[in-house]
């Protein structure tokens, strides 16, 4: 079997506002981070020895912030992952903090096989770090990015949101400029979620753009990565030629990952059946830590996906793509075509101009991608299951 790796290190200095994934705070001695590795190793291990993982094409380690795990914990870990493959992953992501990333841990990445960095620096303006609680202070930053593009030089992602608390476009304009100054080979535009019962939602809701403003926000963000050469290939996500992420397009096109670490998810996929099962750990660092993988069955949540469920999940992860889902894939899965599936959809869209001659979303669809997949999943529940 064929399958990426995603590995989740949920240690962070301190939540942010706006953050509702499963995450813990440490210290950088906290004694679990080398009982953690440890145990990630061993899930690892038991995940590829019993679903016969004889290749891994791409490896995710995302959190979190694996960057707190410092220059010996993370190439200690990626020692170990290198135990599973005999030739070495097209990609290996590591995301990290740009103000944890300090030359030492840089350093191991490289030595340990790294090929891209993904970096949280969402905004250099302060007000608007602050007001999401971001850690960090965002002179840190300028430094960091520079050792950061000397060593990976192109091959670093930057995560920047808009929406922010105080942005206005001036400001995004500013913090858009401030990163391309570094040439990283992929940007990541967030538009902020606030997400029910985050501290963002109590606390900073007077202070952000309302939703049109945020919108034009996001539009006029687009507009100048596209300008300076970044070209769209997903709802959020920008690169420059050859720079697009391997791994999240494993994710677009549905096929085959494991996930290992607490609230980690995996999903396997049998395409000769057009069915699939998922894997999600139990979001509890310390169950997990203690099991030490010996006994782990009781933390993991298997969910079957029948064809009904992976057909909906394809749609809705191949739109976000820009060339829309695979469409070989699609059949070889399903035994029918995009085009039989939602012809009604399709025509619609198109007669709008918001989708092209291939089954996938333009550019301006993309900004309706929620609406037409509500009109996709409908037209899915009449045309097979009503």
């Amino acid at each position: 079997m064929i399958a990426s790796l995603y590995i989740h290190v949920p240690f962070c200095a301190g939540a942010c506002d706006y953050c509702d994934f499963y995450s813990v705070p440490v210290a950088p001695e906290d004694p679990r981070i080398n009982r953690y590795i440890d145990t990630l190793l061993a899930e690892g291990e038991d995940r590829i020895n019993r679903f016969s993982v004889n290749r891994i094409p791409s490896v995710y380690i995302g959190g979190g912030t694996p960057s707190l795990l410092g220059a010996s914990g993370i190439g200690r870990l990626l020692q170990g992952i290198a135990t599973f493959w005999n030739e070495a992953p097209q990609e290996i992501t590591v995301e990290a903090n740009p103000e944890s990333a300090d030359e030492a841990f840089l350093e191991a990445c490289g030595e340990g096989g790294v090929t891209r960095l993904s970096l949280g620096v969402q905004s250099f303006h302060e007000p608007s770090r602050r007001a999401v609680g971001r850690v960090g202070a965002g002179a840190v930053l300028h430094e960091r990015l520079q050792l950061i593009a000397e060593r990976f030089p192109q091959a670093f992602s930057v995560d920047l949101i808009t929406g922010l608390p105080f942005q206005d476009t001036y400001r995004l304009q500013e913090d858009i400029e401030k990163a391309l100054a570094y040439k990283p080979g992929h940007v990541s535009l967030y538009d902020l979620t606030v997400e029910p019962g985050t501290p963002l939602e109590m606390n900073a809701r007077s202070h952000l753009p309302d939703r049109d403003e945020a919108d034009q926000l996001w539009i006029a963000g687009r507009d100048t990565l596209e300008q300076a050469g970044y070209q769209q290939y997903e709802v959020s996500n920008f690169a420059l030629p050859g720079n697009r992420s391997r791994h999240n397009i494993r994710y677009w096109r549905m096929e085959n990952w494991l996930g290992l670490g607490p609230a980690a998810s995996g999903t396997l996929i049998d395409d000769e059946t057009g069915t699939g099962r998922r894997f999600t750990n139990q979001a509890d660092v310390d169950n997990y830590v203690a099991s030490a993988y010996q006994e782990i069955g009781g933390l993991v949540h298997e969910e079957p996906l029948d064809r009904h469920t992976l057909m909906e999940e394809t749609f809705l992860m191949g739109f976000r793509y820009i060339e829309g889902p695979d469409r070989s894939l699609f059949k070889k899965r399903f035994r029918l075509s995009i085009e039989a599936c939602i012809p009604e959809t399709l025509a619609a869209w198109r007669n709008q101009g918001l989708v092209g001659p291939e089954p996938a979303l333009t550019k301006e669809g993309l900004l309706f991608l929620d609406l037409f997949l509500q009109d996709t999943l409908t037209e899915i529940e009449k045309k097979f299951y009503l």
